[in-house]
């Protein structure tokens, strides 16, 4: 029991950390092209992940171990950042919420199919229920649409389910920030290429601080110490009960967006999240 309880308090930090992704992008991409902010998020944290590895004198991963790794990479490293970074081009920071209000379910859905856990008809019932809610008050105050936005944002939502899945996996035999940090480390060479080719023909004076700030925030806190806290999380309180804390993401985004965006938030924000929770709640129970 104690270690569920310390699972669902990493699990909460990192959610309190995810939940300035979407403003942080929202900011980067004012002055960075998403492919550019994609490679350059990924060097920097890669490098940073690097490091860590080399000072903790971690023993390469083994086997199947790589595979695993490159599926987390796929989806946390380069293809959550793209898509999402691509969808903020046709979307609102606060529409992209809605979107990730649905992480949980496609995080228990894949903890399914590869963490072998099987949650009982109630927990699936709680998990409906929060992300009904969650994307329910999301459409009714977001605007400005867009087929192509959605669409990037339901696969940036599949992907990372998939990665958060598979990385939780692998914590058990690696542990938490190993597995991210070699995911990173996997995407570096193609993060190098990527920062060099696509850098500014108008130099890096022409980037504004607005957008250094955001690539800071995605690339350290988003990328790397997020994940340390979410993959530890996962592993002790399992994937599917850890997951459904993602339903509060969405109001922690839409906070940081109201101070950093300017983004209004409505007072029918607090009732909502208070259903979230209760569901949150009652899907751990059942989990």
């Amino acid at each position: 029991m104690q270690a569920r309880h310390k699972g669902w308090a990493n699990g909460l930090t990192a959610v309190v950390l995810f939940g300035g992704s979407m403003p942080a992008t929202r900011l980067a991409i004012t002055g960075l092209a998403p492919l550019l902010l994609t490679s350059a998020r990924a060097l920097i944290a890669g490098l940073l992940g690097c490091a860590l590895l080399a000072l903790g004198r971690q023993p390469l991963p083994r086997g199947r171990q790589w595979r695993a790794l490159a599926i987390v990479a796929g989806g946390c490293v380069l293809g959550f950042p793209l898509l999402s970074a691509l969808a903020l081009q046709h979307i609102s920071a606060t529409r992209s919420l809605v979107f990730t209000g649905l992480l949980p379910l496609s995080t228990a859905s894949f903890a399914v199919l590869r963490g072998k856990e099987r949650p009982s008809p109630a927990f699936w019932a709680f998990a409906a229920l929060g992300a009904a809610a969650v994307a329910g008050f999301a459409l009714a105050r977001s605007s400005g649409g867009s087929l192509a936005g959605d669409a990037l944002m339901l696969l940036a939502v599949a992907v990372c389910g998939l990665g958060y899945a598979e990385g939780a996996v692998l914590t058990r035999a690696l542990g938490g920030w190993q597995v991210i940090c070699w995911a990173l480390v996997l995407c570096l060479p193609a993060a190098l290429i990527g920062t060099l080719l696509l850098r500014p023909a108008t130099g890096l004076a022409a980037i504004g601080w607005a957008s250094w700030a955001g690539l800071a925030y995605v690339s350290i806190i988003s990328m790397l110490v997020g994940f340390i806290f979410w993959y530890r999380g996962l592993d002790l309180g399992g994937i599917a009960s850890v997951g459904q804390l993602q339903l509060l993401q969405p109001f922690v985004g839409l906070v940081l967006a109201g101070l950093v965006l300017g983004e209004a938030v409505s007072p029918a924000t607090l009732p909502v999240m208070a259903l979230v929770a209760a569901s949150a709640l009652g899907a751990r129970r059942f989990a």
